[in-house]
Formats: structure tokens, C-alpha cells, sequence
């Protein structure tokens, strides 16, 4: 493997395995900036050694154990000098060994560690947009770039934000646990939008290579099976649960023979898991049975199951889920919620119908750097024949992606759109770029 190999290799362990790493040295450091320290630290070790002497068996344990090593020589540091400028006459050797403890606890099995961690970044302590952004630092691996893209703010700003989100958690010396009584249902909301953010970008990276991340969709769900553990009464945690399984039910079929992506409309519904699919329907029968009137997971769920229970994309229940985006639209009015109502419109009552309502979210300034707005116009101009205006707007949403699968994506389709306006053949209809992708 060249040096060039091994650096790659080197930055996808560490990108599947920091959230653990991070929140296992939480545990035992109580400071969440300096277990990511530490983290970055056991990564450099890595990019030292691994080209030299390879890639170890198990890089996760290797990672946790240079990070150890890394968090005991600090401790040791300061407690020399904490020896030194104590001007006492005790015997430091007859206290209890706080290195010995570390020790100890990074030995323990790090049981929920990922849970406790989402938990203290959710702490009230944080502004709402410094929670959602910590998280995904620190447990979906986004960088801080890609997170500014996330938020639609500049880069320098996200990075101040996450410096201060640590800072913050530091001073106020939050406890690294999971919550119990009032306290746990005042902190779940954001808990429940951490996790999902997780899942989705799990399901649909924000960047790289890959279009999918399955470790983070797996990593998510589980979180969100321990959440309906923690909270069994609590409607929009099934609700959240179902929503996930749902959608995780479709991974196998998102990704072709050739590892690009496969849409919606055109997946082979037969790789479709049903198992999943079972479990998530039994997870909303749960939520509705608690709901009196249903939350914003639970109309998702509702949305995701008018998929899960068509066999074929032309059984797809197109004005139900118009129907349910309107309600999810009322309870939480969003323009990428009207996005998606815009494309269930399109399926249920043509593409012109569909159009009106996109043309109107053209100015929503939450949208302006949102790739999708474009892909589902262009996607709705094709099937109106105007194929020139479609391939510039493939073109101009292919600017805007950071994942290169979905890049690629969109840029044959702009072919295709260009050799439609020429009068060729572009072969059978595929379905829009977004319908169904973010659970239409």
C-alpha cells in the first residue's frame, strides 16, 4: 500500500471511528474539547506511524490507545506540577491515584458512551444551532466546513460557534451522563433532531465520496432505539424510530452495481428490507397509539410507510403524501418541507402543477444554496419538454453539491437533458432527483 493509500485509509478509520473515540475519552476526561483534543492527537500518531509500519488488525483499539496514553501523560504532567507548587507536608503516595482512575475507567466497557455524549452536547447550557452543530462534529464526523454548509453560515463563524459551544460545556462543568425525569424530557426534542441529523446524513451524505454512510444510519437507529428505552411514552421518540427504520430500509437499493446512486422511483424494490420495514411499522402503530394528534416524526413515519407499502413506484399513494406534507407543513412550516409537497403534487396532478409551486419557493432565502430546489425544477422542465432550461438547472445544482456520487448524478442527467433538446433518445423517465430522497 503507498504512503498516498495508507493516508486515506488512515482518514476513513478515523472518520467511522472519532465519534467513539470522542466519546469514550468524554467519559473520563469530563471535558468534551479536550477528549476531541486528544482524539486528534491519537489521529496524528496514526499518519506518523501507519505508513511505516501499516494499518493495524483493529485501528479503533489502536486510536483509543494512543489517545490513553496520550490523556495519562497530561495527567501526569499536571500532577507533577500540582506536587510541586503544594506547599504541604502530606504524603501525595496516601491519596487516592487519579491516574490509577483514569486508568481504570478508559479499561471500563464504554457501554453508552455515544448516548451520554449527545446528551451533554444537547445540554440547555447551548443555543439550539451550537447543540446541532457540536453534535455533528463530534458524533457524525462533519468538518467544520461542512457544517457551515449545513447551517448556510461562513466558515470562520461555524468554527467560532463550536469553539465556544466546548468552551461553554467546560465552564459550566455539565455532567456527562444521560438525564433522568423532567430534566430528560426537557432536553429530548433536541436530542431526537441530533439523532436524526445523524441518520440523515447517514442516508444522504452532505460530502465525499460515498453516498451513503451506513454505520452512521445503523449507529442512529440504535440511539434511537435506546431513546424509546429511556422514554416509552413519548410518542415522537417511536415516531422518530419508525422514520428511521423506514428509510434505512431502502439503503441496499440507493447504491448501484457501480456505486452510483439509484433514485427512488427507480430502486428495485425487492432489495428492499422487510424486516425493517415491519419494525418501523410496528414503531408507528406504537406512536400513534400514544399521539393524540400526531408530531412532525410521526407525519414523517406516515410519509416514509406510504412508500414502504407500495410494491411497485406506480402504487405509490401520491396525493396521501401531498396530503401529509401539508399537515407537516402546518405543524412546522419549512420551505424544504413545501419543496417536497411540490414534488408529491407533481406525481399526483402533473408536472405544470408541481412547477407553480417550486417557481414560488425561488426566492426563500433558506434555499438559495440548497441543490435540490434546482434538481427537482430541472427534473419537472424535462418532463415539460423544455429540456434547455432542465439541463442548466442540473448543471447549476451540480455546483452546489459537495458529494461527488450526487455530482456525478446530476451531471448526466444535464446530458441527458441536452440530448433531449436535440431531439435524441434519453431512454425511459426516471423519477426526480428529490422525490422520496428526503422521505417524500
Amino acid at each position: 500500500m503507498s504512503a498516498s493509500d495508507t493516508h486515506r485509509t488512515i482518514e476513513a478509520v478515523f472518520r467511522i471511528e472519532a465519534p467513539k473515540l470522542i466519546a469514550g475519552l468524554a467519559r473520563v476526561t469530563r471535558d468534551v474539547g479536550r477528549a476531541e483534543e486528544l482524539a486528534q492527537d491519537a489521529l496524528v500518531a496514526a499518519l506518523q506511524q501507519w505508513p511505516g509500519e501499516g494499518v493495524p488488525r483493529n485501528p479503533g483499539a489502536w486510536l483509543m490507545q494512543a489517545a490513553r496514553h496520550r490523556a495519562l501523560d497530561g495527567l501526569r504532567r499536571d500532577k507533577m506540577l500540582k506536587r510541586k507548587h503544594e506547599e504541604i507536608g502530606r504524603d501525595l503516595d496516601e491519596e487516592a491515584d487519579p491516574i490509577a482512575e483514569i486508568e481504570e475507567a478508559l479499561d471500563d466497557e464504554v457501554g453508552d458512551d455515544l448516548l451520554r455524549l449527545i446528551f451533554t452536547a444537547c445540554h440547555p447550557v447551548l443555543a439550539v444551532e451550537a447543540r446541532l452543530a457540536l453534535t455533528l462534529r463530534l458524533i457524525g464526523g462533519l468538518t467544520t466546513e461542512e457544517i457551515a454548509r449545513a447551517f448556510l453560515v461562513p466558515e470562520p463563524t461555524m468554527a467560532q460557534r463550536l469553539v465556544r459551544a466546548k468552551k461553554a460545556l467546560a465552564e459550566a462543568k455539565v455532567p456527562y451522563e444521560v438525564p433522568h425525569g423532567p430534566e430528560l424530557a426537557e432536553r429530548l426534542g433536541s436530542v431526537l433532531e441530533v439523532v436524526y441529523l445523524i441518520f440523515n446524513e447517514g442516508y444522504a451524505a452532505t460530502a465525499g465520496e460515498d453516498w451513503v454512510r451506513p454505520g452512521l444510519c445503523q449507529e442512529a437507529m440504535r440511539l434511537g432505539r435506546i431513546l424509546a428505552g429511556l422514554a416509552p411514552q413519548e410518542p415522537e421518540v417511536h415516531g422518530l424510530v419508525a422514520l428511521m427504520e423506514l428509510q434505512a430500509s431502502r439503503l441496499r437499493a440507493r447504491i448501484g452495481q457501480d456505486g452510483q446512486p439509484v433514485l427512488l422511483l427507480d430502486q428495485n424494490r425487492a432489495l428492499w428490507d422487510h424486516l425493517l420495514i415491519n419494525h418501523g411499522l410496528k414503531a408507528l402503530e406504537t406512536a400513534r397509539g400514544l399521539a393524540p394528534s400526531p408530531g412532525s416524526y410521526v407525519l414523517q413515519a406516515e410519509l416514509a410507510a406510504c412508500h414502504a407499502r407500495a410494491r411497485k413506484a406506480e402504487d405509490t399513494d401520491w396525493a396521501r403524501i401531498a396530503a401529509l406534507y401539508g399537515a407537516l407543513g402546518a405543524l412546522t412550516p419549512s420551505p424544504v418541507i413545501e419543496l417536497n409537497r411540490a414534488v408529491a403534487v407533481a406525481m399526483a396532478e402533473g408536472p405544470a402543477a408541481g412547477l407553480v409551486l417550486v417557481d414560488a419557493l425561488a426566492s426563500a432565502p433558506a434555499l438559495k444554496n440548497y441543490h435540490l430546489l434546482p434538481s427537482v425544477r430541472a427534473d419537472l422542465l424535462g418532463k415539460l419538454g423544455r429540456h434547455g432550461e432542465a439541463q442548466a438547472e442540473f448543471i447549476r445544482a451540480a455546483g452546489m453539491t459537495r458529494n461527488q456520487r450526487e455530482q456525478a448524478l446530476l451531471l448526466a442527467r444535464a446530458e441527458k437533458a441536452g440530448v433531449a433538446g436535440k431531439g435524441g433518445s434519453i431512454g425511459p423517465k426516471s423519477g426526480s432527483h428529490f422525490s422520496g430522497e428526503s422521505d417524500a
